[in-house]
């Protein structure tokens, strides 16, 4: 019998306090089961055979590139404090010092990937002269360098380039010292002493990626859990921070918040958790690994006193200061397809947890070119390689811009979906890429029949930025067509069937047009619309509606199209019930000096669809490739239909408006890598589609 002493001596059981990570409690410190462990074993194993670790030999590659860049970059310094009349003793301490940042600092870097470098030198030494012209005349000199890109007018200024065929990213920051001195703690803030806002934001990508691996429980598992996010981003068409999506940086805070959320799980786990939260996360209240810190005079990421901030429609905060909105590339378009995709990776990884999928199933690619029925195509064209390389950069740079003033001017009814990947037709000797949108009118929006989404003012405004490029040289061209799913090139799905191609050169070849002749067309709706004529001697140019003139002749003004759409789907919403508490801290627990930031009044945000949270590896969009409307027998009547109302238009005298042989000469002739300026004087060409999704 125990006796009441003993019972009164025993001590109560008091609970073991829980370590907070993050600006909140964690949602569950639940350890892993035998499954969780045994599945992210199976993950593991996945990612190895994915190719997506570096072997040795290449890992003390990239040291002695590292090691190397050093040598020259302190050399560099040394030249020009020696230039400049410093003292002989000035000229021994002179120093630059190397940092990396991004997944070569977070360790989650890959075969091929390229190496994020930061050069911080003395306070004498500048960016625009001295680094992206002297340094990088040292550079364009050696042998080991290739592909030399200087890209100063970037929102962080950086040289590209390959060094003994690693890819290397180089930002450059001057700091407010005479000697840099070699064991420079670039995580303390003085170090932002007296620099400008290009400077901070150099400095700022190791600042932050020092900080991330500080405040993840985990390191091993923050890593693992880290690649295999990007690989599934990557294969989901969501990996592009300069196209609207997301970038290395962006999924490693949002992955490092999950972490904080789990700080006692696995990869298999996380994974797992990671698109349960985000697939209820109510944007945009911010995702943030600390509390926002004031300090020395920047500015940082407040909603309440920045009205540019309140506009982010993905805050993703940075932890170093100034705290930054490392997403402010998301637009609305862009931030759907994501939560579709998240959407996606949920059901995929509940299915996992049941053993009624592979981990295989969660990385199937997504079948972009299947998912819509209308296109923009934006190409490419350059003098040479290295001109392209150029070229294509800065217009890259700024396809976010065409998304952005297409919502703009269509108020948000006509959605694009930007695809971050580059095209190339190989049976094409020019220097040429191409890049893709989907386009389709926002879910739940009443149109009615016949009305016109008119984007000739944005893409001609965006001609207009294209056109600031300070580095243009003859050759560097761009040209935006519409296209209609059945007339993509052919290099974009190379492996598919190509009957419905072939039935249409078929056609194209029986009514034995002359290659300068338009052939207008009747849509579903009865409309007129015109194709744009036939290149005998291009493989794909015959699908291709043209919409814009070329774009380095400064004192051009072309016009766009009109795109008329109906377009139909369902949209549905998710619950948030379960991320109440963390949601709700934008307001309480965002900062410790801002205890107001509130959500932004964005009603929409992730409610327009849900077709890519279905089954299924095109992210849940229904096939159109087996639809009755993409069979070859409806595209003889198709091209019957285009035959019967090109001699319509003939009849009622509006060809001419409709004409395109001017234009298309020119485009013809850029494609070989000539441009004759005289034929692009009038490139007007109207098309008014009407189309079902």
């Amino acid at each position: 019998m125990v006796s009441s002493e003993g019972l009164c001596c025993s001590p109560p059981t008091i609970a073991a306090p829980v370590t907070q990570y993050g600006v909140t409690k964690p949602i569950s410190v639940a350890g892993p089961t035998e499954a969780d462990i045994l599945r992210s074993r199976v993950l593991e194993r996945f990612l190895v055979e994915a190719g997506l670790y570096e072997s040795k030999e290449e890992a003390s590659k990239r040291e002695e590139v590292l090691g190397r860049i050093q040598e020259i970059v302190t050399d560099w310094v040394k030249q020009l404090t020696r230039l400049r009349g410093y003292t002989d003793q000035m000229v021994e301490d002179a120093n630059a010092a190397i940092f990396t940042f991004g997944s070569y600092r977070l360790g989650v870097h890959g075969p091929g990937s390229d190496i994020d470098t930061l050069c911080v030198g003395p306070s004498y030494v500048n960016r625009e002269e001295d680094f992206f012209f002297v340094l990088h005349n040292i550079l364009a000199e050696r042998e080991e360098v290739t592909e030399l890109q200087p890209v100063p007018d970037a929102h962080v200024p950086v040289m590209k380039f390959k060094f003994n065929g690693i890819p290397i990213d180089l930002l450059y920051a001057s700091i407010s010292h005479l000697v840099v001195p070699n064991d420079l703690d670039i995580s303390d803030m003085s170090i932002l002493n007296n620099v400008d806002e290009p400077t901070v934001r150099s400095l700022n990508g190791c600042r932050v990626a020092d900080q991330i691996l500080k405040l993840v429980p985990n390191v091993e598992h923050f890593c693992t859990t880290l690649r295999c996010l990007k690989l599934w981003a990557k294969r989901r068409g969501v990996y592009s921070n300069v196209t609207g999506f997301l970038g290395g940086v962006n999924w490693a805070l949002l992955v490092a918040r999950i972490c904080q959320l789990y700080p006692n799980a696995v990869p298999s786990m996380l994974v797992s958790r990671f698109f349960r939260v985000y697939t209820q996360w109510r944007w945009p209240n911010p995702v943030m690994l600390c509390a926002i810190e004031d300090g020395l005079g920047f500015s940082v990421w407040d909603p309440r006193k920045n009205p540019r901030d309140r506009t982010h429609h993905m805050p993703i905060i940075t932890p170093a200061y100034p705290c930054m909105n490392s997403s402010y590339n998301v637009s609305t378009s862009t931030l759907r397809v994501m939560m579709e995709q998240f959407q996606y990776g949920n059901s995929i990884c509940e299915k996992i947890e049941l053993n009624r999928a592979k981990w295989s199933a969660l990385f199937e690619p997504y079948l972009f070119f299947q998912s819509y029925t209308n296109y923009l195509q934006v190409d490419i064209l350059a003098a040479d390689a290295d001109d392209l390389r150029a070229w294509k950069g800065w217009v890259e740079s700024r396809l976010r811009q065409l998304t952005l003033m297409i919502e703009r001017d269509t108020y948000g009814k006509l959605q694009c979906h930007p695809y971050p990947q580059e095209y190339v037709d190989v049976s094409k000797p020019s220097a040429h890429c191409a890049f893709f949108m989907g386009l389709q009118r926002k879910q739940g929006e009443i149109i009615q029949e016949g009305q016109q989404f008119d984007i000739r003012g944005s893409v001609d405004e965006f001609r207009h930025s294209i056109n600031m490029y300070m580095f243009w040289k003859p050759g560097m061209e761009i040209y935006v067509y519409h296209v209609r799913r059945k007339q993509l090139p052919a290099y974009v799905h190379p492996d598919v069937d190509k009957c419905s191609r072939n039935l249409w050169l078929t056609h194209q070849q029986s009514y034995k047009l002359p290659c300068n002749n338009g052939v207008a067309y009747q849509t579903d709706s009865g409309e007129k619309c015109l194709k744009r004529k036939n290149d005998s001697g291009g493989e794909n140019s015959e699908q291709h509606r043209l919409v814009k003139q070329r774009s380095p002749d400064r004192n051009q003004s072309g016009s766009s199209e009109i795109i008329s759409r109906k377009l139909s789907s369902t949209s549905t919403s998710c619950s948030t019930s379960d991320l109440d508490e963390v949601n709700g801290f934008a307001g309480a627990n965002a900062s410790s000096n801002s205890s107001g930031i509130v959500s932004c009044s964005h009603e929409d945000i992730g409610n327009e669809s849900t077709a890519g949270s279905s089954e299924g590896s095109n992210g849940g969009y229904e096939n159109p490739s087996c639809s009755q409307s993409d069979s070859c027998d409806d595209l003889n009547s198709y091209v019957e239909d285009e035959h019967a109302n090109r001699k319509k238009a003939f009849q009622d005298g509006s060809l001419k408006e409709l004409e395109p042989n001017t234009m298309v000469g020119a485009v013809l002739k850029s494609m070989n890598g000539v441009v004759d300026a005289e034929s692009a004087q009038n490139p007007l060409i109207r098309l008014s589609l009407a189309s079902t999704a």
